[in-house]
């Protein structure tokens, strides 16, 4: 199986950088099928005008934890999208919207949103709870430290553009080494569902070009893993 076949962009969701990165791949590529970092229920939110309603069923099926990442998680890239004047998910709702005015076959390759923050409940510990703590407490009172901690020691960081791959590299490192349970659920599982669903579009389509729209934090392990699964060297996901 021809992995080269799959091209890979790695996108921050609120940089218009990534939106011109998308239109040139449609341009250059011209993809038969076009794979996106959303579930069936993400889709349906990004192109929803109605704001959804959360009940308290719904909060006791992913847990708690789960719930709170969510809401704090949105609300900062609404914050951080206010900033540059782009809303969180623009990327991933123009990849779905070219696809479509191209007659390319969309594919939903992530996993299901109520999985994953149910994991994150399940999984975060106490250990990364005061971490998160601890971190909180030094980007406000520490802000230079921090950003030297994280590579940004001459503070600037451009959130219209996606960050470079060293810099990608190294914030998910970070992230693995000081929230390995985190990691774990938000980035390492869903890695192995994404390269999966991506093996398995490729089978379907040997000869024709696909398109994979993700987080750039995915990009780099995600493309080693399709080398891996397309090489039989392993099978991620029963």
């Amino acid at each position: 199986m021809d992995y080269r076949k799959l091209a890979i962009i790695g996108t921050s969701h609120i940089a218009k950088q990534s939106l011109e990165e998308i239109r040139n791949a449609f341009s250059e590529l011209k993809p038969c099928v076009v794979a996106v970092e959303l579930d069936q229920q993400r889709l349906a939110s990004l192109f929803s005008k109605q704001k959804s309603h959360v009940s308290m069923a719904d909060i006791v099926r992913i847990g708690v934890k789960g719930y709170l990442f969510a809401v704090v998680g949105g609300w900062l890239q609404r914050k951080l999208g206010s900033i540059v004047g782009m809303e969180p998910g623009s990327e991933m709702k123009l990849a779905v919207q070219l696809a479509k005015k191209n007659n390319a076959k969309i594919a939903l390759i992530d996993q299901n949103i109520e999985i994953t923050l149910r994991k994150f409940s399940q999984r975060l510990s106490w250990k990364e709870k005061l971490r998160f703590i601890s971190d909180l407490f030094k980007s406000v009172f520490f802000k230079k430290r921090a950003m030297k901690e994280l590579g940004l020691d001459d503070g600037k960081f451009d959130l219209a553009k996606v960050p470079d791959k060293e810099l990608v590299s190294k914030l998910i490192k970070q992230l693995e080494k000081r929230y390995p349970n985190v990691y774990d659920v938000l980035v390492k599982q869903r890695n192995k569902v994404m390269a999966n669903n991506l093996h398995r579009i490729m089978q379907q389509f040997p000869e024709e070009q696909i398109l994979a729209v993700v987080g750039a934090g995915h990009e780099e392990e995600l493309l080693e893993m399709v080398k891996r699964r397309a090489e039989g060297k392993v099978d991620f996901v029963k």
